[in-house]
Parts: structure tokens; C-alpha cells; sequence
């Protein structure tokens, strides 16, 4: 089971990306395989000029297919999320998250953008077509701190957001690889009994 880590921020090191790994580290704990793709890694101009025939980004499409699930993070900006996840995910072809498990994270400066995953990446998401876009994971900047002795710090209500979201990404992951429950024989009308 893949899932891929795709970090939406412009920014390094950054609150979501932070946050992304900490989800990671979760999803490794439960056994789950996964890879690493921060956009800002890909090279500028073949990514503003939508050059799908450069080898990083073709790379990068190929970590997106091959995956099974994605968890997507991503900072909150003017209530929208990150433009350079933005013209990543405008690269893709439209069924680019087809058949696939979705759970987007966001970080922002209040509460007042916590909307924007709703209204704004999911719609994207869907459109293409993400099989499940799972329920999103939204923080504030007060909500995760970062210190070199003691590492990421999460609010209790934010840790456990994402304890859930884990364990709903997993418990997914999980279904799609289950055996398909057993065939029944069919049973002619003419023995079916019915009591009044």
C-alpha cells in the first residue's frame, strides 16, 4: 500500500510540511509504505510553464499514479490554498487522483480559513477524480509548535484529528485490500419462503 506525501508549501521548513511528516511517521508506525514529493523541490520553470516533458516532472507524475493514497498539506493563504499547489495539481491529467485515497491538511493563521479546504481543494480533488476525498485536517499556527529539543508539539484537539485521520486513511487503505466476501449460490424463487 503507497501512499504519497505531497507538501503544497512554498516555504521551508513550514508549519504543513511539518505537520505532513508527523502524518507520515503515524501511517509508517501502522506499516504503511510511503514517498515523499514538496513541490518546491521540482524546477521552476518547467512548473510555471506546465512543461510535462521535463524528467523531474514526469517523475513527479509518476510518484502521483503510483500511489494508492495521497495526503496532501498545504498553508492557507487569502483563503485559498497554496498557488504552487495550485499549478502542480494543474499538471496532472483529469483523472489524475482516479481510484485513489485523498486526505488534505491544512495549516493557516485562524480559524477564519478553515473553510478554504472545503470550498476550495476538495472541489479539486473530486474533479479529479479522487475516489475518496477523506474528512480534511485543518490547524492554526497557535495549534503546532516547533522546537529543536522537543520536535513538532500538537494541540490535543489537533492530535487528535489526525490520530483519526490516520486511522481512517489506514482503515481505507486496508478495505480496498481486503477478499472480496464470498459468492452466494443463487436460490430459484420456488424455494424461497415467506412467513406472514
Amino acid at each position: 500500500m503507497s501512499i504519497l506525501l505531497l507538501a503544497g508549501s512554498p516555504a521551508i521548513p513550514s508549519r504543513s510540511t511539518r505537520l505532513l511528516h508527523y502524518v507520515g511517521e503515524q501511517l509508517e508506525k501502522l506499516g504503511h509504505r510511503q514517498s515523499r514529493l514538496h513541490i518546491l523541490d521540482l524546477p521552476a520553470t518547467p512548473l510555471l510553464q506546465a512543461d510535462a516533458s521535463n524528467h523531474d516532472i514526469k517523475l513527479a507524475k509518476i510518484l502521483v499514479e503510483q500511489a494508492e493514497a495521497v495526503v496532501i498539506a498545504t498553508p492557507v493563504y487569502k483563503a485559498a490554498y497554496s498557488g504552487l499547489l495550485k499549478t502542480f495539481l494543474d499538471l496532472l491529467p483529469q483523472d489524475g487522483f482516479a481510484g485513489k485515497l485523498v486526505l488534505p491538511i491544512a495549516t493557516g493563521g485562524s480559524q477564519s480559513h478553515m473553510l478554504a479546504l472545503d470550498y476550495a481543494l476538495r472541489p479539486v480533488l473530486s474533479a479529479l477524480g479522487a475516489a475518496q476525498v477523506l474528512p480534511s485536517i485543518y490547524a492554526t499556527d497557535a495549534q503546532i509548535n516547533w522546537a529543536s529539543d522537543k520536535g513538532l508539539v500538537l494541540d490535543p484537539f489537533i492530535a487528535r484529528r489526525v490520530a483519526a485521520g490516520v486511522e481512517l486513511l489506514s482503515a481505507s487503505l486496508q478495505a480496498l485490500h481486503a477478499p472480496a466476501a464470498a459468492d452466494f449460490a443463487s436460490v430459484p424463487f420456488s424455494r424461497v419462503r415467506c412467513s406472514v
